[in-house]
């Protein structure tokens, strides 16, 4: 209890809406680990639409508020705070936790007490197959990413290709859709590296791959321990293209690399965020535009669609909505994002958007 007291302490946030809350929603997340660039961004994105939908009244006329702690991308602080949140703070459901191990930690905790997370930024598999029934995916998943990523590269003439895999859940869940590219294209990587999930040792990796000599690698990890590790491949005198997955599609993460991001390439889960045409893109930018922003990012982005989405399953479900009822609003779900891009679930599948495209950076910003 101490840690998540010390979290609240440190990082409870409150939605500014100037009145009590009346729908409670949780979030633990990275506010100061490996993870906190892109997850700051995220929430931007989402509370971009819950101060647009309180400022109207709310949801039927009560306000939304999100309690968020900082779990620092630890799988036992997210459990400890996914606990205080559900058992303490009787929140009606989470949203956008962080994490493959963080998220794979706390679904006992949502089976138990009967509480549904809605996009948990993740897109580890085990969230998807076998459905997990109250967890509902907004995103794709980290195999389809990956094996895009595999196949991009090779048909691009991209053969010779070494991998960086974090040494968790998460890295062997992307390793899984990596494998699947590898042999469909009768390849074997130039190198597999394991790396230590938040205290990676460059000193060792960094010779392995150089030793290697790839034209390209698939780092699958998250945000600084990318971000350091592109730098010191480069540092080595490695020119390889660089692949990572879209948990590092964040502003912060293009920051963080530097001269070094120039070229790294990002899959994406989400319609180009300066595709202006789209109807997603158009109401997301109007809103970010009014807070004084000019752009939007991959990551904000994510967090605006899967707020989205708890928005309108909470319309669906009704005034004073319990746990129970949001659960079953969003098992019989459908809806239409704009620009073809739709969010349906079922009892038999929670898989949300199925979609995957890649970005490079460039000058600064993702570009397609």
């Amino acid at each position: 209890m101490k840690t998540v007291l010390a979290s609240c302490a440190a990082a409870l946030v409150l939605a500014a809406t100037g009145a009590s809350a009346q729908i409670l929603i949780g979030q633990s997340a990275d506010f100061s680990g490996p993870a906190a660039a892109g997850v700051k961004e995220t929430i931007l994105g989402s509370q971009l639409l819950i101060d647009q939908v309180n400022a109207q009244g709310g949801i039927h006329g009560e306000q939304i508020e999100v309690i968020r702690l900082d779990d620092g991308l630890d799988p036992g602080v997210s459990l400890e705070n996914t606990r205080f949140l559900i058992e303490d703070k009787k929140v009606l459901a989470l949203l956008l936790n962080r994490g493959t191990p963080n998220t794979i930690a706390v679904i006992p905790l949502l089976d138990a007490y009967g509480v549904a997370l809605i996009g948990p930024s993740t897109g580890a598999m085990v969230l998807h197959k076998p459905l997990q029934k109250h967890i509902f995916n907004v995103r794709s998943t980290y195999q389809r990413e990956a094996e895009k990523a595999v196949q991009h590269l090779n048909t691009t003439g991209i053969r010779h290709i070494a991998v960086v895999q974090a040494d968790d859940a998460f890295g062997k869940d992307a390793m899984e859709g990596a494998s699947r590219a590898f042999d469909k294209a009768r390849l074997k990587p130039a190198a597999l590296v394991l790396a230590d999930r938040s205290k990676p040792d460059f000193a060792r990796i960094v010779p392995q791959l150089v030793q290697a000599n790839p034209q390209a690698v698939l780092w699958i990890g998250s945000g600084t321990a990318v971000t350091d590790g592109v730098k010191a491949l480069r540092a080595a005198g490695s020119a390889a293209q660089v692949v990572t997955l879209s948990n590092n599609a964040s502003s912060g993460f293009i920051k963080e690399l530097g001269p070094a991001g120039a070229g790294v390439i990002v899959t994406q889960v989400l319609p180009y965020e300066r595709a202006f045409g789209h109807p997603l893109i158009k109401e997301a930018l109007a809103l970010t535009r009014a807070r004084g922003q000019s752009e939007l990012s991959p990551a904000l982005l994510e967090g605006f669609v899967a707020t989205k989405v708890l928005v309108e399953a909470l319309r669906r479900a009704g005034p004073r909505p319990t746990r129970a009822k949001l659960i079953a609003t969003l098992n019989r779900f459908k809806y239409d994002l704009g620009g073809g891009l739709d969010v349906s679930y079922s009892p038999t599948d929670h898989s949300g958007i199925d979609y995957v495209d890649l970005s490079i950076v460039s000058e600064g910003r993702f570009k397609r």
